[in-house]
């Protein structure tokens, strides 16, 4: 892979970004994410973005360790799981395009019942959950996270609904992405996403992932709960526009 100086310095935003993502502002690796779909092959992209997912994923679940919620991690890895299979089992019947059209209408779907739920009373809709909302979010995010890496908007919407704390949202999604991402690795070895190139490309990058893994947790710390949430929500809003529309 070679790339001209203004173009490494996008790669390493792009990396800065997924580091923040995990620590910080969930839904901001999108921005990465188009980075990337822009300066290489979807495929290749997707292929460098998973080892730089997983690398933040260590650390913010160092960080966040003492705030997550296991059971909730619990009871979506079965489902996403299977999710996961579906996705890798759709990734060679479906191109580019149909991709993105899949993906966005998941988020749009999301958004639509998060709205939905906080206006039938979220608070008591969260301690009450139906049965079917666990399941559906799990299965939902594991073909999301396999098919473009995009399983954040949905997991934003799940533990939303959740009423977690500013800190139990971010070390909950943590735990559970540092799983399925490990889980995800086969997959896209054996779809050829990761290649030695493709490594190579991930160990340069790999310090500007620690550093926005690192200023993310003061970054959290300095945002009320309320500006948390509208920017979460306003991020996955905007993913799902930009992948139906663009």
């Amino acid at each position: 892979m070679h790339f001209e100086s203004w173009q490494w310095v996008l790669l390493a935003v792009a990396a800065l970004f997924f580091g923040l993502s995990k620590t910080g502002i969930p839904g901001i690796s999108m921005v990465s994410v188009g980075i990337l779909a822009n300066l290489m092959p979807a495929q290749q992209a997707t292929g460098v973005v998973l080892p730089m997912l997983i690398f933040a994923d260590g650390f913010a679940f160092f960080i966040y360790r003492k705030n997550l919620e296991w059971r909730r991690v619990g009871r979506l890895l079965p489902w996403a799981v299977g999710g996961v299979v579906a996705g890798w089992f759709a990734l060679g019947r479906i191109n580019n395009e149909q991709t993105a059209q899949v993906v966005g209408g998941i988020i749009a779907l999301m958004l639509g019942l998060h709205v939905w739920r906080q206006r039938k009373n979220a608070e008591r809709l969260a301690t009450q959950a139906p049965a079917w909302f666990g399941p559906a979010m799990g299965v939902f995010a594991g073909v999301t996270t396999m098919i473009a890496n995009a399983a954040g908007p949905v997991m934003t919407l799940y533990l939303l609904a959740m009423r977690l704390s500013k800190l139990e949202f971010l070390g909950t999604g943590a735990a559970f992405f540092l799983v399925i991402n490990w889980i995800k690795v086969p997959f896209a070895v054996h779809l050829g996403l990761i290649t030695p190139a493709s490594l190579i490309l991930n160990l340069w990058l790999l310090p500007a992932v620690a550093v926005g893994a690192l200023l993310g947790r003061p970054l959290v710390e300095r945002v009320n709960q309320r500006w948390f949430e509208n920017i979460a929500l306003g991020l996955a809003a905007l993913t799902a526009i930009k992948l139906l529309f663009f």
